[in-house]
């Protein structure tokens, strides 16, 4: 016959001590249930405040991007007003053709036209971009760099990205006359308000001379939290102003620099009013995307426009989505996320064993 022994200092061998203890964790479980309901209470309330103070800026949102968006997809499907060919008489408002404007976009018609003006987007997009971070980081460092006249030098590089673009383009395009400054001091007579590979150098000068000081802004913003202690240790152990730059400022500096060339991209993405006004309207060498679009609006075609307009959005939206992906832990702060807390297994204490 198999008995069984209880272990000294068990449960049964005391029952007074494990009846306290039970009412023990009873007692103590009642001021964590009570904890909880207020933790989860405070939690609602935050979340109730917080919608509260984003609903401004979530109304804004959808009146001036969510409402033009809808509006621009659903004029798409239509066709310009004009004769119905089965009646012959004026229609009275613009006819349903669905997708036929973007059919024609990519058709033999129009479809040369959309491509050269999807890579002219591309094309001054990247190359301004890429030049703009480069000339921005320069920037950055003059301006964090402590000597006399500091200020000086701060405000007059800031003093380009503050002037609005249709003055930054009438100015430019001064210089670019054909007797004006640039020719003067190349010493030779370019047209660069002409069709040619002239024209989009002289939009890249002009855009990146503009919007340069905006990343540097950016950058300086951070490199002023970058702790100077650093920068001491690395001179102790004997890096060099180039190594310090590869191995600490750029890695610190870079949740900064990715902000600035991203919103820069969506930017040139959209450009429209330096070209429109430094080269002019309809010349296939700087005509974009948006420029297109205009040039339907402005010849009362709103369907053929809002098409250009919805794969424009579109195009913005892969591009900034593509961006986020692949660099959307610098970016969004995902590295700052708590780091998940692993449950723990309740550990089984044995009571008897069988003898």
């Amino acid at each position: 016959m198999v008995q069984t022994h209880t272990l000294p200092g068990s449960t049964e061998d005391r029952p007074d001590d494990a009846a306290g203890r039970t009412g023990s964790s009873a007692r103590g479980a009642e001021p964590d249930r009570g904890s909880r309901e207020k933790s989860c209470t405070t939690t609602a309330g935050s979340a109730r405040l917080a919608a509260l103070l984003i609903s401004p800026t979530l109304l804004v949102l959808a009146v001036v991007v969510l409402y033009p968006t809808i509006v621009a997809l659903k004029d798409s499907l239509y066709g310009a007003p004009g004769i119905d060919p089965s009646t012959g008489f004026v229609r009275d408002g613009a006819p349903f053709v669905g997708a036929d404007n973007y059919a024609a976009i990519f058709g033999d018609e129009a479809g040369g036209r959309f491509w050269n003006a999807f890579w002219n987007t591309t094309f001054l997009t990247v190359t301004t971009v890429v030049l703009e971070a480069v000339i921005g980081v320069a920037m950055a460092l003059i301006m964090h760099r402590a000597f006399r006249g500091r200020a000086l030098v701060r405000a007059s590089i800031l003093v380009p990205w503050a002037i609005p673009t249709a003055v930054t383009g009438l100015l430019w395009r001064w210089i670019f006359n054909s007797d004006g400054v640039a020719n003067a001091l190349i010493g030779q007579q370019v047209l660069w308000t002409t069709e040619g590979f002239h024209a989009k150098a002289a939009v890249i000068v002009a855009d990146v001379w503009k919007t340069a000081p905006f990343i540097g802004l950016l950058v300086l913003a951070g490199l002023q939290v970058i702790n100077k202690e650093v920068y001491e240790a690395a001179r102790i152990d004997g890096a060099g102003a180039l190594r310090q730059f590869r191995n600490i400022t750029l890695p610190l500096v870079k949740p900064a620099l990715l902000v600035a060339v991203l919103f820069r991209t969506l930017d040139a993405l959209r450009m429209f009013d330096l070209p429109y006004i430094l080269i002019g309207a309809q010349k296939t060498s700087v005509e974009t995307l948006s420029m297109l679009a205009q040039d339907q609006a402005a010849n009362v075609r709103f369907g053929p426009a809002s098409a250009y307009a919805v794969i424009l959005f579109v195009y913005v939206f892969l591009i900034a989505l593509a961006f986020v992906r692949l660099l959307g832990a610098d970016v969004v702060g995902d590295d700052d996320a708590p780091p998940r807390r692993r449950r723990r297994r309740p550990t089984r204490r044995p009571a008897e064993v069988a003898a």
